[in-house]
């Protein structure tokens, strides 16, 4: 039997320090990083997605981020196809595939594959889609909380892509999407996987969500949503779906102040990193460490602990 190649994944909730643990690992691992981040795959959406910097990315090489245009669509299947054949070439190159992000359900599809939800229903999907553009997705979202109220909560009312897929697998199916995932169980796994989650107290982890929403707008996160807007990105583009970003262009279009767009963000940031929290507690086989502890020390001795771990015997 042909062995199962070896990842090692670092998960945790937005702004916890993923990036930078992942890029001492990968330089000290011999290792390369694939992006599991559902807004980085977005071309054009650099600053309020927080994505590798261009040097950062000449430090390590990175895969899975710029694969579509905003307007285009990108699901969980899209998404484990493209971390596949990433994972595939890391490997095939002798090096380490690290999986880095915080959407944990494209974590789980790529270590424990798709959950075996419903296919798409098209013409319920169209009827979906007239009314989100009708009447707009909060009044589309608030059905869904009548329909799957877990899928609901960890749902932006202003996500209609995932707004629609969930009342379409619960009308569809007559069974919510939330227990549809919840009943995922484990396959035969791709991969042999390290997963190791970052930690942070609530009001720590608070504090840096701030900080780095008022650096990403003394970066240029204002600029880059005006020109989204100007190449023709409005807030119907999926990628337009991203926290931060429709906050940014109610300002630019005029409909808040600054002050108030950046504060919305920080609660949207804050919202979201609860509920990555959530997910990642409840995955199996998350190893977590508390981030506040890991100076060069504690980082060292993670560094062994992932050499053990590649070395082991089968």
């Amino acid at each position: 039997m042909t062995s199962r190649p070896r990842v090692v994944c670092v998960v945790g909730p937005t702004a916890s320090g993923k990036s930078a643990l992942a890029l001492r690992l990968a330089e000290a691992l011999g290792g390369e990083i694939v992006s599991v981040d559902s807004r980085q795959v977005y071309r054009r959406l650099d600053v309020g997605t927080a994505k590798p910097t261009a040097a950062e990315r000449r430090r390590v090489r990175h895969h899975c981020l710029d694969l579509v245009e905003p307007d285009v669509a990108f699901d969980a299947a899209a998404f484990r196809t493209a971390a596949g054949a990433a994972i595939a070439d890391v490997v095939a190159r002798g090096r380490v595939p690290l999986l880095v992000g915080c959407t944990g359900l494209w974590v789980r599809i790529v270590l424990r594959g798709l959950c075996p939800a419903p296919p798409r229903a098209p013409r319920l999907r169209r009827v979906l889609q007239a009314k989100v553009a009708a009447e707009g997705p909060p009044a589309l979202h608030r059905w869904l909380a009548a329909l799957d109220p877990a899928t609901a909560a960890r749902v932006h009312p202003n996500d209609p892509a995932r707004i629609v897929r969930g009342v379409e697998v619960a009308l569809a199916s007559g069974i919510p999407l939330s227990r549809w995932q919840a009943g995922h169980a484990f396959g035969e796994a791709p991969y042999e996987a390290l997963v190791l989650g970052l930690a942070w107290p609530v009001a720590a982890l608070d504090a840096r969500i701030a900080a780095r929403a008022e650096a990403m707008v003394a970066g240029g996160f204002v600029e880059e949503v005006r020109a989204l807007r100007a190449a023709g990105f409005g807030a119907g583009a999926p990628g337009m779906a991203a926290v931060g970003y429709r906050e940014m262009l109610a300002h630019v279009e005029g409909r808040t102040a600054l002050a108030d767009a950046l504060a919305a963000t920080v609660r949207a940031t804050r919202r979201l990193a609860k509920r990555q929290r959530t997910w990642f507690r409840r995955e199996p086989g998350v190893v977590w460490h508390p981030a506040d502890a890991l100076d060069d020390a504690g980082v060292a001795t993670l560094v062994d602990g992932v050499h053990d771990f590649l070395a082991r015997r089968r």
